[in-house]
Parts: structure tokens; sequence; C-alpha cells
């Protein structure tokens, strides 16, 4: 491992409470640990300084991809997965992918119902923690998915993140059957297209004026989303995908250091 990725001198715990301390400082208190990644020090430091921080849902907050679980609810599993690799290793396009993944399962409203009732999506651990620790600290907390916002609007409510603060895919629905049939998906949503990341995010902030804004996913969607956020932490805590650790700015494999970093040196500690 490369000298950029190691640190030593003090244990985890021995962190010290400081504030408005650079990036070196902040990695340097972890002692002895291991970090991967082009530039940890800024990452922390931007996190730190954070005013928002972006979460991709799928394989980041939730513990899988939840247009993989749909899909094996409706029998139609291995076929959609392997469309979903793709897409996550930045192999194609996100908007073909998408349309190819609904084309083949045309979930209706009650069938995905159905799929959060039998399998309620799983949260990734820690994660609840970090961003209730965010949001402790006056941080805003978005979720930015290339997912179904009918399916993440009901993780969000768990983690009291509103619904403004989600940027997602609509699915649409022909309200006048019984099921809720699907006909079609929302194209002018940034998410349903490649490089809707990067969109989502400046959007993000430029209608709240934010300075310092940091992205965190799994994805090769999520990589693209620096810039215009100061920082991408990669996380491998579901799926390692060797393109996302090649460009994370910091990459982590479970969400307790970041949670260490808000807790232990925001700029918005009391």
């Amino acid at each position: 491992m490369s000298s950029k990725h190691l640190i030593s001198t003090r244990s985890f715990n021995s962190c010290r409470i400081l504030s408005g301390v650079s990036g070196s400082d902040i990695q340097a208190s972890f002692g002895n640990m291991e970090f991967e990644g082009n530039d940890v020090a800024a990452a922390m430091e931007a996190l730190a300084n954070a005013d928002a921080v972006c979460f991709d849902v799928d394989s980041t907050v939730i513990q899988e991809e939840g247009i993989d679980v749909l899909a094996e609810s409706l029998g139609k599993g291995e076929e959609v997965a392997a469309w979903t690799k793709k897409a996550m290793d930045g192999n194609t396009k996100f908007e073909d992918a998408l349309a190819a993944r609904l084309d083949i399962i045309k979930p209706s409203r009650a069938s995905i119902e159905k799929c959060l009732e039998d399998h309620p999506l799983q949260l990734s651990p820690g994660i609840d923690g970090l961003i209730e620790s965010l949001q402790d600290r006056g941080v805003d907390v978005y979720l930015i998915s290339g997912g179904f916002r009918i399916m993440i609007e009901p993780l969000a409510r768990t983690l009291c993140v509103g619904r403004t603060n989600i940027i997602a895919n609509t699915i649409f629905f022909d309200e006048s059957t019984p099921t809720g049939e699907y006909v079609g998906f929302c194209r002018d949503e940034p998410t349903s297209a490649d490089m809707g990341k990067p969109k989502a995010v400046q959007q993000i902030k430029d209608q709240n004026g934010y300075e310092t804004i940091v992205m965190v996913g799994d994805g090769a969607t999520d990589a693209q989303a620096k810039p215009p956020a100061d920082a991408f932490i990669g996380f491998g805590g579901v799926a390692v995908r060797e393109a996302v650790r090649e460009k994370a700015c910091w990459f982590i494999r479970d969400f307790d250091t970041m949670t260490a970093v808000i807790e232990k040196f925001s700029k918005k500690n009391k």
C-alpha cells in the first residue's frame, strides 16, 4: 500500500476533539489506522467543513441494489442484475441501463409495494448514526439516487430526510388500472441519465448556496459527482468496485470513521 494510504501514531479511540483543523491534522489524529484514497486528508477536511453531504442509496445507504431486489421479486433477477453491474462499473451509459431494466420488469405500483412489504430494504450498518450525527450539527443530508423515489421515500422517512432532499427517478403508473400498471419513467430527472449526479449536486449547491459539499457512494456515477462536489468518498462496505476505489478521495468500507470525523471535528460542533 502506498504512503498516501498510511498513517501511524495513535489508535482510533484517541482522536482529539478539535475545531477548524486541517485535513492532515484530522488524519494524523487517527494514529495507526490505515486509509485508502487519492487525497484522504482533503476529503476529511471537506467532511469536517461540509454544509451538506449527499449519499447514494443503493449499496451505500442500503445493503442491496433496490432495482435488483424488485427484479428478483418479479422473477427477472439475473437479467436485471447484469445490467445493474454494467451501470455501476461504468461500462454502459446509465440511461441505457435504466431504460433496459425497466423495460424488462415493467413494475406496477402494486408490485413495488408488495416487494417492499415482503423484502424490506436493509440499511447499511452505521448509516443511521452517521446521518443523525450530521443532522444534529445542522449539516444537510441529501439522497441522490439512480433508483426510484417510490422505493426511497420510506427509507428517507426512517432516516428523517425530507422528501425535498431526495433526487431520484420517478416511475409513471396508470392509476386508472387496479394495480397501477407501469407506463414509463420521467426522463427529466437529472439522475435518469449519465452525468446526472454532478448535475444534481450542482443544482443543490446553487439552490442553497453551500460552500462545501461531499458526495458518498459506491458506483461510477457517484465518482462523477466530483466536481462539483468538493470531495468524493467511495463506499465499499457492500461492493468494492475498483474503478470507484481508484477515483475516490477517500475509500471507506464502513461509516465509523466518517462519523468520528463529524462528531469530533465538524465546524458545526457546539
